[in-house]
């Protein structure tokens, strides 16, 4: 029997190996390809460690189109929606999870309903408002456009609903009001939550490549994404410069990760998102 349990564990184990190594291939290609000339991108059989690696595409790619600009941009507009979109969820995750008020579940339901409704079907709409505005090719844009999520505020409210009412019954005879109850009671315990929708927000952010193309049309308004867009239309043959700024932009999302996994799985497990 213990021969057998052995034995199975090694194959999920082996299993598991490959799966993941096959889901990190073409990232792993995508290195390679960054570190070769042009010329040998495409090369078969496929050389994954380069002989003579081309660290100078990783200084290139600064100086052909104004990446730093774009990084920048990317960083700044990534940040800010980022804490935007902490606060706002959190804070409407709990007016739906601890206070009680007349049409609460009727107004959460509608509200994360609208996480079915794709994209495509209200992009002209909210378009036509940001030019009527004044906002089209501003960062304010898409900082307005994108500081409210319907999954963040699901996600949060899932796992306040886990925090036990005492807690907060406790504040408010202590005298503490609901927004005191909110930022030393419900805040502090919250960082798994937080953490889990600062991974979401932070990559859907950065990755964002539909909003700032529709919204920017000046070159200093560009972000990574844009940015590598225009590497491909300026320069289509040169696949290597294209994977070497790919890759960079790639590391803030890796850190990111690395930084919050700590709390990444608890958040999920905890906000009712487990399978």
């Amino acid at each position: 029997m213990n021969k057998m349990n052995k034995a199975t564990k090694a194959i999920i184990y082996i299993s598991i190996t490959i799966i993941c190594l096959l889901t990190l291939l073409p990232l792993i290609w995508m290195l390679s390809a960054s570190l070769k000339l042009d010329k040998d991108v495409f090369s078969i059989p496929i050389q994954w460690i380069p002989h003579n690696p081309q660290w100078k595409n990783y200084i290139t790619i600064w100086e052909k189109i104004p990446f730093a600009l774009f990084v920048m941009n990317t960083t700044k507009l990534t940040v800010i929606i980022t804490l935007i979109q902490l606060f706002t969820s959190s804070f409407a995750a709990y007016g739906f999870a601890k206070c009680n008020f007349k049409g609460r579940d009727l107004l959460f339901l509608c509200y994360i309903a609208t996480i079915a409704i794709p994209w495509q079907v209200y992009m002209l709409p909210q378009y036509s408002m940001m030019n009527k505005f004044g906002l089209i090719d501003t960062h304010l844009s898409i900082i307005l456009l994108q500081s409210f999520t319907a999954f963040g505020v699901f996600l949060i409210r899932q796992f306040y609903l886990s925090i036990p009412n005492e807690l907060l019954e406790a504040g408010r005879i202590d005298g503490m009001t609901e927004y005191g109850i909110y930022f030393k009671i419900i805040l502090p315990l919250s960082k798994p939550a937080l953490s889990t929708l600062t991974i979401f927000s932070f990559v859907g952010v950065w990755n964002d490549f539909m909003g700032p193309m529709i919204y920017f049309n000046s070159e200093h308004n560009k972000t990574i994404q844009l940015g590598i867009r225009m590497f491909i239309s300026q320069y289509s043959a040169d696949y290597s410069l294209i994977m070497a700024a790919s890759v960079i932009s790639l590391i803030p999302v890796f850190i990111i990760f690395i930084v919050f996994q700590r709390f990444f799985v608890e958040g999920v497990a905890t906000s009712g998102l487990k399978a």
